[in-house]
């Protein structure tokens, strides 16, 4: 059986525990072994039942349209309906995102696929050996689990300017584990990037594969839009690491 999940064990901790502590936002390159880089990413190309993830302005409500759901054509409707709402909204400024989405909390609470790698995956990132590496690179040693969803950024995806000031839930660090296709091209957009006061972007992360982008919250963040010219592959385990 292949393996799912294992840490590069090459890392310098300290080193980028030392970077944490500046910038309080970083990337770790080759976070985890390339056996197990390319078999989540195999997983993500070819054994996941993508939903459809939308919101359209920030008091609106979210919305994941299952696959089975996206049968009923009325539903499908609905599902267009709130797409053109999401282009609405960010013509206005205002909050919105759309992307490719497996959440892999509501999966294993609603039994999608019981046993299955993402209920795998999530065991993964709960367990001591990635909890304490966290802990140990960002100084924060009250993190104590993980949430997490898949995406996949397609074309005319994107996900508007936000903080994630969710400190009263206790989300503490974002992450996001990229798994896309080899040779991201910068004009395919789905770059994670951050603004200062003024609108600036201070610095865009790549979505480089086999990297972990993480930074504190809150901090104001987007993920820029995905053209059509792209491939589809912008692919991505992301959560939040939480104190409650």
């Amino acid at each position: 059986m292949k393996k799912l999940f294992e840490l590069n064990p090459d890392l310098d901790r300290a080193a980028l525990a030392k970077e944490f502590a500046v910038h309080k936002r970083m990337q770790v390159r080759d976070i985890l072994t390339r056996e197990t880089a390319l078999e989540l990413r195999t997983i993500m190309q070819t054994q996941t039942e993508w939903g459809i993830a939308l919101q359209a302005g920030a008091t609106g409500k979210p919305r994941n349209f299952r696959p089975a759901e996206l049968k009923d054509q009325a539903i499908q409707q609905q599902a267009m309906e709130m797409g053109r709402e999401t282009d609405q909204a960010a013509a206005k400024g205002d909050y919105a995102y759309r992307a490719l989405r497996y959440s892999m909390v509501e999966g294993l609470q609603k039994g999608w696929d019981e046993d299955g790698p993402y209920a795998v995956l999530l065991e993964h990132l709960n367990a001591e050996e990635f909890l304490g590496f966290m802990r140990e690179i960002t100084g924060i040693s009250e993190l104590m689990k993980a949430d997490a969803h898949a995406s996949c950024f397609a074309a005319q995806h994107f996900l508007g300017r936000h903080n994630d000031s969710h400190v009263a839930e206790g989300w503490r660090i974002a992450y996001v584990l990229n798994l896309t296709i080899d040779n991201w091209h910068p004009d395919w957009g789905g770059y994670l990037t951050f603004f200062d006061e003024a609108g600036n972007v201070e610095v865009g992360f790549k979505p480089q594969f086999n990297t972990l982008n993480l930074f504190a919250v809150p901090q104001d963040h987007a993920v820029t839009y995905v053209p059509p010219f792209a491939p589809k592959g912008r692919y991505a385990i992301s959560g939040w690491l939480r104190d409650r």
